[in-house]
């Protein structure tokens, strides 16, 4: 599991249609936005790589200026027990 979180900095001009292809993404939740065009983001996703490939999707956004990652947490899933002897 990775998540994490990005401000993507999108022309003000083009922002309702910025943050619909954002909204249209996969794992992609907006959390907030200013008229000036900044946007917060998170992004949930499977592994690292997927999670890669989505931040080089939002620079190629239309629109979008910048993108840049806040936040970053990843999760192998696994979950190990202690032995008590």
């Amino acid at each position: 599991m990775n998540i994490s979180s990005a401000i993507v900095h999108v022309t003000p001009a083009g922002l309702e249609e910025t943050c619909a292809a954002l909204s249209g993404m996969p794992g992609v939740e907006i959390h907030a936005r200013s008229p000036e065009g900044k946007v917060v983001v998170t992004l949930e996703d499977e592994d690292t790589n997927s999670a890669a490939d989505k931040f080089v999707s939002l620079h190629g956004l239309p629109g979008v200026l910048s993108v840049a990652m806040v936040y970053q947490y990843s999760d192998d899933g696994l979950v190990t027990e202690e032995v008590q002897a």
